[in-house]
């Protein structure tokens, strides 16, 4: 059996095989020690239980059945009450929900939701909150689980200082204390969600954020022109410092290249805002007929975008860094285009997607 520990530096949850009484955090390198569990004597039956630890809610998740288990994080931030304010990402985050419930059969039991509507204060979407989330989604995975994070809400940049970087800056997600705690880079997404997976299990992250093309540091980006021809782009460092997994797969759709900015717009569904980005995912996976295929999906969200922005001529995008600039936001139109990125290289048109 399996327990789940906070970290004695960081607080990460990390998980302790059975039997070890120590384990080092891959964040921090900090040490935590552990009492021998075997060597804790039974609770007596009329002892009554502890209050909850600061983990919160975040337990190992439940066994697998033997099909395999399905777990998401989802994650929509608005920023509400601030000159970073968004529209559009809880709406984002209620229809991924949806989606993976009614469509891909998805039990409710098993989605975590991070949003300012949530009552739980573990459930707000924070640095720390996120962090906890995207460990418990892997804990515990084995050969047949499928596990979807989503995020929508404030991508960013900032310089990357180790050389394994092709442009020199690290994409970062902005959680909703990221003023004041900072913001998520990608180096700790990858070693989070990425790294764990063993072989049999897959990871698809749907990342609806500006500067989001690499978030997830994943190995080869599939570079795809207007005329739907492809090719997959290296981007391993040159440090040699690994990024893939463990055995596992991560595939990773993204709002945008790491130089362009991500649309929250009411001019995609013409009800209510939602990111350019889910709202073109959804729907390329509700309008496909036959085979749903990654690159059959991606063309779809391309193209849906290129209609809107050449149609729009203008209209908001939630460029943090404009924002930070000009107190508002930033016409230009949609000008984003959705990114593929995947741990390893495959025929885009051939391979089934399925979530």
């Amino acid at each position: 059996m399996l327990m789940l520990i906070n970290c004695s530096g960081c607080r990460t949850p990390l998980q302790l095989p059975h039997g070890a009484t120590s384990i080092r955090c891959a964040l921090c390198q900090a040490v935590t020690h552990v009492a021998d569990p075997r060597s804790v004597p039974p609770p007596s039956p009329n002892a009554v239980a502890p209050p909850p630890g600061p983990t919160g809610p975040w337990g190992q998740p439940p066994p697998p059945p033997a099909h395999g288990n399905k777990r998401a994080v989802i994650c929509g931030i608005s920023y509400r009450n601030s000159r970073h304010e968004l529209k559009g990402c809880i709406n984002d985050a209620k229809c991924m929900k949806y989606m993976l419930m009614n469509r891909f059969h998805f039990p409710e039991s098993s989605i975590i939701m991070l949003t300012e509507e949530e009552r739980d204060p573990y459930k707000i979407p924070t640095k720390q909150n996120i962090r906890m989330a995207m460990y418990w989604l892997v804990q515990g995975c084995q050969p047949g689980d499928s596990l979807v994070f989503h995020y929508s809400g404030h991508g960013s940049q900032q310089r990357n200082y180790t050389g394994d970087e092709a442009d020199g800056y690290d994409e970062t997600l902005c959680p909703l204390d990221f003023e004041t705690q900072g913001m998520i880079v990608d180096d700790e997404i990858n070693t989070a969600l990425v790294r764990p997976l063993p072989h049999g299990v897959r990871l698809h992250a749907i990342i609806d954020a500006c500067h989001s093309g690499t978030v997830l540091d994943l190995s080869f980006l599939c570079r795809m022109n207007r005329s739907g021809q492809y090719m997959w782009e290296d981007h391993r460092p040159r440090s040699g410092v690994w990024k893939g997994t463990s055995g596992g797969e991560a595939i990773s759709f993204s709002g945008c290249d790491d130089d362009q900015t991500s649309a929250d717009t009411a001019a995609l569904s013409k009800i209510t805002s939602t990111g350019a980005m889910t709202f073109c995912f959804i729907q390329a996976i509700e309008r496909s007929q036959g085979m749903m295929t990654y690159g059959s999906i991606l063309n779809s969200m391309r193209a849906a975008i290129r209609s809107t922005g050449d149609s729009m001529g203008g209209g908001p995008v939630t460029s943090l860094i404009s924002m930070l600039l000009t107190g508002g936001s930033a016409g230009g139109g949609l000008r984003q285009e959705p990114q593929l990125t995947s741990n390893d290289m495959f025929d885009v048109y051939a391979k089934p997607f399925s979530l």
